[in-house]
Parts: structure tokens; sequence; C-alpha cells
């Protein structure tokens, strides 16, 4: 399975959490090189003040432990 797959199935598994808060979250891009997903959060997640938490202490905790190469999580608009 190629990274940006693996990744993707890793977002699928963390939506229901986010969503489950009138959130939701979107897989932006995969730099292969850098090994860095790019992301984006919808609905009451976005611009919520919690979204650095979600992104760092809960989204990228749970790909790293899925996809070890992975190095970091980071949000965009």
């Amino acid at each position: 399975m190629e990274l940006k797959e693996k990744v993707s199935s890793v977002i699928d598994k963390v939506r229901p959490a986010l969503q489950g808060d009138g959130g939701d979250i979107e897989l932006v891009d995969v730099l292969a090189e850098e090994k860095v997903v790019l992301v984006r959060l919808k609905g009451a997640c976005f611009g919520c003040p919690m979204s650095t938490f979600t992104i760092k202490g809960y989204v990228e905790q749970v790909m790293k432990e899925e996809i070890p190469e992975i190095t970091e999580v980071r949000l965009v608009q």
C-alpha cells in the first residue's frame, strides 16, 4: 500500500471522533519526501481554539503510531 493510501486510512480512523464534535478532517496532501501530512479541519473544528491540540495531540499521535515514518501532521487553511 502506498503512503497516501495508508495516511487516508488513518484519517478515516480519526474522522468519527471529530464528526462526533460536529467537525471533520480532510486530507489535503502527503509530502512524501518530507513525510509530512497536510490536513484541513472543517465544520465545528475549523477555527476552534483546540484545533492545534486536535492536530498535534490526537491526529498526529495516531498517524505516527500507525505509520512510523510520518514526521509531522500540519494544519492548512
